[in-house]
């Protein structure tokens, strides 16, 4: 009953004044969404990058020219970086790690039509040779893949993705059917396992494949890469230094020269998306904690109010016989109760706009329950941190000089 009693007394307070009470919780409610919402796009955008990350195929890796986003190069840099060719494919399947290699390139912002229908220009064209779909975990739907004859032959047969499919073959079978991309008819031999967008971006349905040699002619070689899978897991790092390895020695590289060649695996990607994950999520408690200290010294603010207000309560209680830790229990607990009302509230605000954001522009977002966790184990020790001065300076007060307070 004293507990209840405690409880009732807080939001008591706070129903009293509830303008005053909002603005001293403001921050702990900024502190609290700011970490919620952020670990809610951090961990959605993990889980994002892991399944997505898994279509690269089973113990498999990738070599390019560049890095993601070019990296810290300079232009000059990334001028000078040799592309990679065939005889580097040719090189890297002889290695003795390496189950298989294809290489692969890409394009995007293509139109393709039928007799009686045409995209817009925004058609990705994916190629690479029939070991792509192996290296690449590609799922089909329907149909089958190209094969090494008709890649050998620079046959003009594709696999496309579902909304083309859709968007082209509306209520049709797409398998035999012909499209024609840049004045090229091409037949539908297969379709594929719908994927959906990807980190709210644009659907990574809207696609074509197609082998290699056919590609070519009409693209040239724009940014050649080459996807390996080992032989098994056990030399999956092995294979890794043995093309590096390799490359370095095709490019004619010194020992003390760096890499001009990228090579990235899903354990290597997962790594690089998780330091920067920790940086974001580091800078979001740094907000969190800036706030919930505006918001800790509000709540010392109200809370001196309230004994302020409260004095010759205080020494009534006092005189028929409340004891010292219970005054301090009532004042330690009112805190502790208002800093948990903003806790929960900014919990339901970081809810509120990670369903938003994901609803809105498609960002894969997912609130973690530690995270809700965290937030309102946070939000309880500044209520109890900066409430506990207050509620000691109320329980030393002597109950006679108390009750003559007006």
């Amino acid at each position: 009953m004293a507990l209840w009693d405690t409880v009732r007394l807080a939001f008591g307070t706070f129903v009293a004044h509830p303008m005053r009470s909002f603005l001293t919780l403001l921050g702990i409610v900024i502190g609290v969404t700011t970490v919620v919402s952020m670990m809610a796009l951090i961990e959605g955008l993990k889980n994002e990058v892991n399944d997505r990350l898994s279509e690269l195929g089973a113990n498999c890796f990738q070599v390019q020219r560049l890095p993601f986003g070019a990296g810290n190069l300079s232009a000059a840099e990334l001028a000078r970086r040799p592309r990679i060719t065939y005889g580097d494919l040719d090189a890297i399947r002889l290695q003795p790690s390496v189950l298989v290699a294809a290489a692969e390139d890409s394009t995007g912002g293509q139109k393709v039509s039928t007799s009686m229908r045409e995209t817009r220009a925004n058609v990705s064209v994916w190629a690479g040779t029939p070991e792509y779909f192996q290296t690449n975990s590609v799922t089909l739907a329907t149909g089958r893949i190209f094969t090494e004859t008709e890649s050998m032959d620079a046959r003009h047969v594709a696999v496309i993705g579902a909304d083309l499919a859709d968007t082209l073959f509306p209520g049709m079978d797409p398998l035999g059917r012909e499209m024609r991309i840049k004045g090229r008819t091409f037949q539908v031999v297969g379709t594929l396992k719908r994927r959906g967008g990807f980190m709210g971006g644009g659907s990574q349905d809207n696609q074509v494949m197609m082998p290699l040699s056919a590609y070519t002619p009409l693209f040239g070689v724009r940014e050649l890469r080459v996807s390996i899978q080992a032989r098994s897991g056990e030399v999956h790092q092995r294979a890794q230094d043995e093309v590096s390895l390799l490359m370095r020695r095709r490019h004619g590289l010194k020992p003390m020269d760096a890499d001009d060649f990228f090579v990235f695996s899903n354990e290597s990607t997962t790594q690089m998306f998780n330091n920067i994950s920790q940086v974001i999520s580091v800078a979001s408690f740094g907000v969190c904690l800036l706030s919930l200290l505006v918001g800790g010294i509000g709540i010392l603010n109200i809370m001196l109010v309230a004994v302020t207000e409260r004095t010759r309560e205080i020494g009534i209680r006092k005189a028929l016989g409340a004891k010292k830790r219970r005054i301090l229990g009532q004042f330690a607990l009112e805190a502790v109760v208002l800093s948990l009302v903003g806790g929960f509230l900014g919990v339901a605000l970081g809810v509120g706009l990670s369903q938003l954001a994901r609803w809105v522009i498609q960002l894969p977002t997912e609130v973690p329950a530690w995270a809700v966790a965290v937030s309102l184990a946070m939000s309880c020790g500044v209520g109890l941190s900066f409430g506990i001065y207050p509620a000691a300076r109320a329980a030393k007060l002597d109950p006679v000089e108390a009750m003559r307070t007006e």
